[in-house]
């Protein structure tokens, strides 16, 4: 009975509440809307969903509700994502770096693939006006990324192999700088972009033959089981060194592109250095009084601080004019390296940037990427050229190098066809050029294929110098 009453009761007071909202309305039809309020509060109307849209056809609702921004975005992001996922894991399975298929699969979702196959998907998905936002959105997955960078470089990678480090990524670094300088003579005229000098284009053809992908380098090395070796342990240290020299060059290479005057370049280099001698010296020591670097899991505040201070010192070296990277490679390298506090912030920084981030900075590579410009002899020729000068540059130096060092043909030469990986470094610096406008669409493109074959040679070469180590081995065996 008591049951019956309290439905009585819900029933009454719906019917009461829903009456009470329709005379509200019905009374609130006669009142005239106030002019401008809609656009005084910052709000557009033509930018709601479905605005404009009969209401008697719903597909035409759905249309637009579809193309809204918002909606845009979470096209992208499901298109994007599910690319890479399923094409790096393709070549994972083919025994190929995971990051070459998502590199390979934001080409594929570019105007040189997609685009060509079929042009109306193409700009349905990736529309001219909706690019800002991937941009903004890739750019902060690679300010994630680098921190995450900062972090894998430790002191011990060089504390067993110093002059061997040293040596061979300074000579890996300079004979392929050398090497993209010597060909910006000959390719500036045709090939530099609207807003480069010769000297800003040498610098950059520079930089692009002669990075290392630290992080794709230790994969293999951690795929292969490598990472204890001799060989594994040099070639870290290798790429460590590699990494910090590399990026250094690189900062001064965007402060002078980007100062209109040598004394510019030389103050922008010198809050530069300001702030790396701030982030050395002051932050790295106070870092581990600030952070609970104990814990078994970081705290909510924990990881809010560590956020902050990636957050600022991006802020800090886009300000001073040297790119926001720079300051999250920084944020990286003095985080506090006890209690494996460095290892679980990066799992959590890879798995959230890898999985939503970094394939959006590959989308939108290939979204610049126009292969279709490449379209006569000469310039497949020059783009076979490229990837020749950047082997020769990178893996012949160095493995004459480590051979000057002691190290036996075998590993000389799997350690150079390892400095020859490029991967997304080589990308993220293609990038910058290509923001400056430095880089022209033409060799951006040769650029990046480039870095996709040299990154996509690594594990096979690896694999034939290796067997080539071990026949050596069994025929010295026999000889014996």
């Amino acid at each position: 009975m008591k049951s019956v009453k309290h439905a009585v009761a819900y029933l009454l007071v719906i019917v009461l509440a829903v009456a009470a909202i329709a005379w509200a309305l019905n009374q609130g039809g006669r009142l005239s809307a106030p002019g401008g309020v809609l656009s005084g509060a910052g709000f557009s109307p033509s930018s709601a969903p479905g605005h404009g849209v009969s209401s008697a056809d719903p597909f035409a609702i759905l249309k637009a509700n579809l193309t809204h921004p918002l909606s845009r975005l979470f096209v992208q992001l499901l298109v994007v994502i599910g690319a890479a996922r399923l094409v790096g894991g393709a070549f994972a399975r083919h025994g190929l770096p995971a990051v070459v298929g998502e590199m390979t699969a934001g080409i594929l979702l570019g105007p040189s693939f997609l685009g060509h196959l079929s042009p109306a998907a193409f700009s349905f998905i990736f529309p001219a006006d909706s690019l800002g936002a991937l941009q903004l959105f890739s750019q902060i997955g690679i300010c994630l990324f680098m921190f995450a960078v900062g972090m894998e470089l430790r002191p011990e990678h060089l504390r067993h192999q110093v002059r061997t480090a040293v040596v061979v990524s300074h000579v890996s670094i300079f004979v392929p700088f050398l090497l993209g300088v010597l060909l910006a003579s000959v390719l500036f005229d045709s090939m530099a972009g609207p807003a480069a000098n010769f000297k800003s284009f040498a610098l950059f053809m520079g930089i692009s033959l002669s990075i290392t992908a630290f992080p794709v380098l230790a994969r293999i090395l951690q795929e292969r089981g490598l990472t204890q070796t001799p060989l594994g342990s040099t070639a870290i240290a290798c790429a460590a060194v590699d990494d910090v020299t590399a990026w250094s060059i690189m900062a001064f290479v965007v402060a002078v592109s980007r100062s209109s005057s040598l004394a510019g370049a030389g103050a922008t280099l010198g809050m530069a250095l300001v702030f790396v001698a701030f982030m050395g010296l002051v932050a790295k020591r106070v870092l581990p009084r600030w952070l609970d670097t104990a814990a078994a899991e970081p705290s909510s505040g924990t990881l809010a601080a560590v956020v902050c201070l990636l957050l600022a010192a991006s802020l800090c070296t886009e300000v001073i004019g040297v790119h926001a990277l720079f300051g999250a490679f920084l944020a990286g390298t003095v985080m506090p390296d006890v209690h494996d506090f460095r290892e679980r912030i990066r799992v959590r920084v890879e798995k959230f940037s890898g999985v939503l981030l970094l394939p959006l900075f590959f989308a939108y590579t290939g979204l610049r990427t126009q292969l279709g410009l490449l379209d006569s002899i000469q310039d497949g020729l020059l783009c076979l050229g490229i990837v020749v000068l950047a082997t020769a540059g990178k893996l012949g130096a160095g493995a004459i190098a480590a051979r000057w060092t002691g190290m036996a043909w075998a590993e000389a030469l799997q350690l150079g066809a390892l400095m020859n990986t490029r991967g997304l470094m080589e990308l993220i610096a293609l990038n910058i050029g290509y923001d400056l406008r430095i880089l022209s669409p033409r060799i951006f493109a040769m650029l990046v294929i480039m870095a996709l074959v040299t990154t996509f040679m690594t594990g096979p070469l690896l694999t034939w110098f290796q067997s080539f180590a071990k026949r050596g081995g069994r025929e010295g065996t026999r000889a014996v």
